[in-house]
């Protein structure tokens, strides 16, 4: 009777294991869900780059014109934005509503979960066997909780969808490794041309997987060769079109957009580019100089005391700060003269211009506390001013860490793909290192591959630690056994 009655009982201990997994993601998806809810209703705002794209989406539905607004209404064509964030708020529009922006981000929250259970499953596929099942649902609550990339999807700009092609992208590589056939070859080719049409950096993921996709296939090579060649076609044919109207429009070979986001036949300021990125470190300068010029004031006591290397610079510097502000213009000549600062400080100081700097500038976007979306002030390291906003900046800056030394403990596990992953962050960074005002928002791309070799990493020191939790539970027992 007692062994019936126990066989009676042991269903229900064997499927609470195989219900765990479905209910933790459950779970993990509910908890994304409802932080990317919270700060919709928190942080949700439409400006600046939104309202450009926007712009663009409109004119694309009500006049067929990929286009921006002038002063006076009158529409002039553009290139300086690629047109794949358009569209994807163009049939927003179309399907909620125009200028529906909530509309948008829920569209895009619902993105960002999927892209979610895609980094499970990717993680779940390349990583040791003994961590496969772990790995999931570690990196899927990463990616859920991420505040970084959750933030994203309550403003309707191209992170949350890149974040999704950049999932989509590593999710379909991996499925085509192991079943090579025309659906996950041709989703792949989706997501990393959809990529290059949200930003022109996302070309990047194509060059960093694409190679490791080749060569980790086992098949015929005539037919590898012809699936790459039709994929490849593809992924082209989108540029190929813009390329086309962008000759036909303004008579210039333009297949991406422009680095500086300007039309043909606007100014560039070369000058004044070569002169920032002589002294410009932080997100602080881009914020209150870098964005303020032309069009808005100089203010020289904000400046760095690493943007002059001598009194006679620094009176130089004011001086053309004060002809510059008289009508805030960034004409030919005040434009020569800044090129003239850059010049001798180049020349003073060649490695500070072209390797410090640079890599201060790639920390920075690297390291930062991500708070950019967040109502905190620029000065968020002066705890007098505002106690609060310290501690929880630099708690901030601390979860980054983790998640960015999570994601190096993966790369030394060295699960599949990891060398693919490693040359993307290289190839991002190195690109990165060439711009002359860094935002943390730029890094934001790599978290997809950071998701998943943090999970595997954190999954892998969990096993361990409860390995040994478990190996210190049994050594009482067995010596009580043997006491008595």
């Amino acid at each position: 009777m007692e062994a019936a009655a126990h066989s009676q009982f042991t269903p229900p201990r064997r499927v609470f294991p195989r219900l765990a997994p479905a209910a933790s993601t459950v779970v993990a998806l509910a908890a994304g869900l409802a932080l990317r809810l919270w700060m919709l209703k928190e942080f949700f705002q439409v400006n600046g780059d939104s309202l450009v794209y926007g712009g663009l989406a409109k004119n694309l539905l009500l006049h067929g014109r990929y286009a921006l607004n002038g002063s006076g209404g009158e529409l002039y064509p553009t290139l300086i934005r690629l047109p794949g964030y358009p569209l994807f708020l163009a049939l927003c529009f179309r399907l909620f509503g125009m200028e529906n922006y909530v509309a948008v981000c829920w569209v895009q929250i619902a993105l960002e979960l999927v892209g979610c259970l895609l980094l499970a499953d990717f993680a779940r596929r390349i990583a040791p066997p003994s961590l496969q099942s772990g790995a999931a649902h570690v990196t899927l609550w990463l990616a859920a909780l991420c505040p970084f990339t959750a933030v994203y999807a309550a403003n309707p700009l191209t992170e949350a969808p890149t974040l999704f092609v950049l999932a989509l992208a590593l999710w379909s590589a991996e499925r085509f490794r192991v079943h090579p056939s025309w659906p996950f070859a041709l989703t792949f080719t989706f997501a990393v041309s959809y990529a290059a049409l949200l930003r022109p950096d996302g070309a990047l993921v194509a060059v960093a997987l694409a190679p490791a996709l080749v060569w980790g296939v086992r098949r015929n090579a005539k037919t590898l060769a012809r699936m790459a060649l039709i994929c490849v076609l593809l992924a082209l044919a989108p540029f190929a079109l813009w390329t086309a109207r962008n000759w036909q429009v303004f008579q210039v070979f333009q297949p991406l957009a422009p680095r500086l986001a300007t039309d043909p036949g606007e100014d560039t300021h070369p000058g004044w580019e070569r002169w920032t990125k002589s002294w410009c470190l932080d997100f602080v300068s881009t914020y209150n100089i870098y964005w303020n010029v032309p069009g808005g004031s100089l203010d020289v006591s904000q400046l760095p005391d690493r943007a002059f290397d001598s009194p006679a610079q620094r009176a130089e510097t004011v001086a053309l700060a004060d002809d510059y502000n008289r009508n805030q213009q960034l004409t030919h000549d005040r434009d020569l003269r800044f090129a003239k600062l850059a010049d001798q400080r180049e020349a003073a100081h060649p490695l500070r211009s072209r390797l410090w700097l640079p890599l201060g500038r790639m920390a920075d976007m690297w390291l930062r506390p991500r708070i950019e979306n967040l109502p905190i002030d620029l000065d968020w390291w002066v705890y007098a001013n505002h106690n609060a906003e310290t501690r929880f900046s630099w708690a901030y800056a601390a979860l980054n860490a983790v998640y960015l030394l999570l994601a190096l403990a993966g790369l030394v596990l060295r699960p599949r793909w990891w060398w693919a992953m490693a040359g993307y962050f290289v190839l991002r960074s190195a690109l990165l290192a060439t711009i002359e005002a860094p935002e943390a928002r730029y890094t934001i791309e790599c978290f997809p591959m950071l998701f998943v070799l943090a999970g595997i990493a954190l999954c892998a020191v969990l096993k361990r630690f409860a390995t040994i939790l478990s190996s210190q539970n049994h050594v009482p027992s067995c010596a009580s056994g043997e006491a008595s």
